[in-house]
C-alpha cells in the first residue's frame, strides 16, 4: 500500500507540473535572421543601384567561409559587402563612427560614399552592375 501512496503522488505531482507548464506563455517566436543579400536589399531599398553594386563587387559576402571579414580578390585591402578600400577610406569610416568591419558599417559607409560621390568609388565593377535595370534608372534619372 504504501508503494501505491508513492505513486499516486508521483502522479500527482508531475500532473500539476504539466499543468502548470500548459498554461505557461509559449515563448515569441522571433523572425529568421536576414541573410545579407536581404540586409542590403532593405537598407538600399532608396538607391536600388547599390544593391546591383553589391552583387558585383562582393556577391553579397561581408565575412568569409571562415568568419573573417570578406576582402577582394583583386585588391584585399577593398573589406566586406560594399568593397570599402581601407586605404581610402578607414581613416574617414572611423571618424564617422561608421565601423566598415561590421555589415551595418559597411552599409552605412557606403551610404556616405555614394551621397559623396555617386557610383564612382564602384566604377571598377561597372561592367557588371552598369547594364542592370536600377543603372538604366539611375541614368535616365540623372540626364
Amino acid at each position: 500500500m504504501p508503494l501505491a501512496i508513492g505513486l499516486a503522488l508521483a502522479l500527482s505531482a508531475f500532473g500539476s507540473t504539466a499543468a502548470a507548464t500548459s498554461t505557461t506563455p509559449a515563448p515569441v517566436s522571433q523572425p529568421a535572421a536576414q541573410t545579407v543579400q536581404q540586409q542590403v536589399a532593405a537598407y538600399f531599398a532608396d538607391i536600388p543601384i547599390m544593391v546591383d553594386i553589391s552583387r558585383c563587387e562582393s556577391h553579397f559576402r561581408q565575412y568569409d567561409a571562415s568568419g573573417d571579414v570578406f576582402r577582394g580578390e583583386q585588391n584585399n585591402q577593398d573589406v566586406g559587402v560594399m568593397q570599402i578600400n581601407e586605404h581610402y577610406h578607414l581613416d574617414t569610416s572611423k571618424k564617422i563612427g561608421d565601423n566598415i568591419y561590421t555589415t551595418a558599417g559597411n552599409l552605412a559607409y557606403a551610404r556616405f560614399l555614394y551621397e559623396q560621390e555617386g557610383t564612382a568609388p564602384w566604377s571598377s565593377s561597372q561592367p557588371c552592375w552598369g547594364k542592370s535595370k536600377a543603372a538604366q534608372d539611375l541614368a535616365r534619372a540623372t540626364n
